[in-house]
C-alpha cells in the first residue's frame, strides 16, 4: 500500500479555478491505495490526470498571466524570411534537432507512435478523419493541423478537443522560456511554424498521447514535423500544383518534396496521382524500401448508411486514405485485427462513427448568418472552404453547386454545422436564390488558375454567380490573433491585387457573354475596402430586398479568409 500526495507550488502566475478543477481532482492531499487499483480499474486514469495535473501546475509557473501574451510571444517568432527550401538547405532544417535536445524531447519524439500526412489537398482533413477513427477505438489522440482559422489553438487537439487555453499557456511558456534561455547566435529562437511543431511534440509527449496524427505543413522534407523518424505509417494525399515557388515548378518536383517524409521500412498509403507524380512518388518509395500502396476512394456502401462529417465528393478520396492510415496503426500499435477493405461489405462501427463525427472548420462548411435571419425576411447562408489551388478550387465548385441546390430543393441549409438552425422558410425555389462569390487569394497564386476552375465547373451545374465580390484579408501575416474585435476598416490598405483578382473575373465573364446571345451571368462585381464593409453590403442587401430572397455566398481562395469570415459572423 502506498500513497501519492500532491501540494500545489507558489507559481507567479495566476492559476484560474476553471484551470485547476479542470481535472475534476481535489488539490488537498490525494491518496491512492495500491489495492484499490486492482478493485477500481478506472484509478489507472486517475493517476493519469494526477500527473498531468502536476505538470500543468508546474508549466505554469514558467510564464506571464494572459493570452494575449503569449500570442505576442509568439507573433514575434513570425519572419519575412523565406520558408525553407533547396536553396537555403532547408533554411538549416537541422537546427529542429537542436530545439529537440534542448527542450529534452529527443527521447519522448523515438517513442511517440506517429501518422505523418503530407500533400497537396486533403492531408487536413484526412489527418481529421484518421484521429476520429483512432479516438472512436478507445486510445487518447494528439491531433496537429495547420493553418488555425480563429485561434491558434486549434492547431492543437486532444482526444479530438481543442487544447483548453489553460493547458496551452503551461506547454507554451515551458517550451518558450526554456529555448529562450538556451538559445544563441549559433541557434536561434526557431521560426513560428517550428515553435508550433516543436510545441505540439511537447503537448503530445506530456499529455502521453497513444496515437499522435501529424499534418505537414509546408512540403515535407524540410517541414519541422519530418524531425519523426519513425513514424507507424505515412499517407499522401492528393497532389497538385501550389506553393511552387518553394516546392519546384512541377508535380515530379513536388512529389519529390512531399515524399521527403518516407522513412526506411515505414509503410506508406496515397491516392491515385497524376502520372508524373506517381512515378516520382514509386521512386521515392523505392529508395526508402516503403511499400507504397494506392488506395481507391472510399464507396457510400461502406458506410452502412451513414454520412461523412465532412461535406463534398472530394471527401470519400481523404476518408480512404485515413482508413488505410488507421487500420495501419490500429494494426501495429493497438494490436487489434482490422480486415482489409476487400475484405469487408461494411466498416466496422468504430470507423463508421470516426468517419461520420469528424469535423474540421473551413472545409465545405455551410453557416447561416444568424444576424440576418432574425430582422429580415430574407436569408444569408455562407458556403465556405479554403481551397487555394486549381484543383480544391474545382472540388470546391463541385461541391458548392451540388450543396445549394440540394439546400434550395430541401427548403432549409441542410448541411449546417454547429448547431446552427435552418431557416424559418418553408421552400426555397431556384428563382429565389441568388449565388455571390466573396473571394481573395495570396498574390503569390495564379488567379488565372484558380477562377476559372470555379467559375467553368459552378457553370456545368447550372450555378451562376450574381455578383463577385473582392477583399484583403483582415488577419495580418505578422501577428497572431484571436476572435477578438479585429479593425473594421484600415484606409490606407492596398488594393491592387484585389483590382487584379476583378480584372480576371470580369474578363472571364465578357468572353462567356461574347459566346453566349442572353449571358446567364452577371458581370457585376465590386471590390470593397474591409471584409467587414462586404459582411455589411451582404447583410443590407438581404434587409432591402423586396422579396423572400436566399443569398448564398461562397467563401473560397483563402483560409484566412475563411477565418476572417467565421470570426466577424460569430460576433
Amino acid at each position: 500500500m502506498y500513497a501519492v500526495s500532491i501540494v500545489p507550488r507558489t507559481t507567479s502566475c495566476r492559476l484560474s479555478s476553471s484551470f485547476l478543477c479542470q481535472l475534476s481532482i481535489p488539490l488537498t492531499t490525494l491518496r491512492l491505495h495500491h489495492h484499490y487499483q486492482h478493485q477500481q480499474p478506472h484509478l489507472t486514469s486517475l493517476s493519469f490526470q494526477i500527473r498531468s495535473l502536476r505538470k500543468q501546475i508546474d508549466m505554469a509557473a514558467q510564464g506571464g498571466d494572459s493570452y494575449e501574451e503569449a500570442l505576442a510571444a509568439l507573433s514575434s517568432l513570425i519572419t519575412k524570411r523565406s520558408r525553407a527550401d533547396k536553396s537555403n538547405k532547408g533554411d538549416r532544417f537541422e537546427l529542429v534537432f537542436d530545439y529537440l535536445k534542448l527542450l529534452d524531447l529527443e527521447e519522448d519524439i523515438l517513442k511517440m507512435k506517429v501518422i505523418h500526412v503530407a500533400g497537396t489537398k486533403g492531408k487536413g482533413s484526412t489527418c481529421t478523419f484518421t484521429e476520429s477513427i483512432i479516438r472512436n477505438y478507445g486510445f487518447r489522440t494528439g491531433l496537429f493541423t495547420s493553418p488555425h482559422l480563429i485561434d491558434v489553438r486549434e492547431r492543437f487537439r486532444l482526444d479530438g478537443v481543442d487544447i483548453s487555453e489553460e493547458k496551452f499557456l503551461g506547454y507554451f511558456w515551458w517550451c518558450y522560456n526554456r529555448l529562450k534561455e538556451r538559445t544563441n547566435e549559433e541557434i536561434p529562437m526557431p521560426t513560428y511554424f517550428r515553435f508550433l511543431a516543436l510545441l505540439a511534440f511537447k503537448i503530445f509527449a506530456a499529455e502521453e498521447v497513444d496515437a499522435a496524427i501529424l499534418e505537414v505543413g509546408l512540403g515535407g522534407k524540410f517541414d519541422a514535423t519530418n524531425a519523426v523518424q519513425k513514424p507507424v505509417v505515412c499517407g499522401i494525399s492528393s497532389l497538385g500544383y501550389d506553393h511552387m515557388e518553394i516546392l519546384g515548378d512541377t508535380l515530379g518536383k513536388i512529389a519529390g518534396e512531399k515524399a521527403g517524409i518516407f522513412k526506411l521500412g515505414v509503410p506508406a498509403f496515397t491516392v491515385p496521382q497524376p502520372d508524373e507524380a506517381m512515378r516520382v512518388l514509386e521512386e521515392k518509395a523505392s529508395e526508402s524500401e516503403v511499400n507504397l500502396q494506392v488506395v481507391q476512394p472510399l464507396t457510400a456502401r461502406l458506410l452502412s448508411g451513414q454520412k461523412l462529417g465532412l461535406d463534398g465528393e472530394h471527401q470519400y478520396l481523404n476518408a480512404g486514405l485515413a482508413v488505410s492510415l488507421a487500420s495501419t496503426w490500429l494494426q501495429q500499435i493497438g494490436k487489434l485485427e482490422v480486415l482489409s477493405r476487400t475484405q469487408m461489405s461494411i466498416l466496422p462501427e468504430q470507423f463508421i462513427k470516426g468517419l461520420a463525427t469528424a469535423s474540421l472548420q473551413g472545409r465545405a462548411q455551410v453557416v447561416p448568418d444568424q444576424y440576418t435571419e432574425s430582422r429580415t425576411s430574407g436569408d444569408l447562408v455562407f458556403y465556405l472552404d479554403g481551397a487555394h489551388s486549381p484543383e480544391s478550387m474545382e472540388a470546391c465548385a463541385k461541391w458548392f453547386s451540388v450543396a445549394v441546390k440540394g439546400d434550395n430543393q430541401s427548403g432549409s441549409s441542410g448541411h449546417l454545422v454547429n448547431g446552427s438552425a435552418g431557416s424559418s422558410h418553408d421552400k426555397w425555389s431556384n428563382e429565389t436564390c441568388q449565388q455571390i462569390l466573396l473571394f481573395n487569394c495570396m498574390s503569390v497564386r495564379d488567379p488565372n488558375l484558380l477562377l476559372p476552375h470555379l467559375r467553368n465547373t459552378c457553370a456545368k451545374y447550372g450555378v451562376h454567380f450574381k455578383k463577385a465580390l473582392f477583399v484583403p484579408n483582415m488577419s495580418v501575416y505578422h501577428k497572431v490573433g484571436t476572435a477578438a474585435d479585429l479593425p473594421e476598416n484600415d484606409p490606407q490598405v492596398d488594393l491592387s491585387w484585389q483590382f487584379t483578382l476583378q480584372k480576371v473575373w470580369e474578363s472571364l465573364v465578357q468572353s462567356e457573354r461574347e459566346g453566349k446571345k442572353d449571358g446567364e451571368s452577371n458581370g457585376n462585381s465590386e471590390v470593397f475596402t474591409s471584409l467587414p464593409m462586404a459582411i455589411k453590403w451582404l447583410r443590407d442587401t438581404v434587409h432591402e430586398s423586396s422579396s423572400a430572397t436566399r443569398f448564398q455566398v461562397l467563401v473560397t481562395g483563402s483560409l484566412h479568409l475563411v477565418g476572417d469570415v467565421l470570426r466577424l459572423i460569430r460576433k
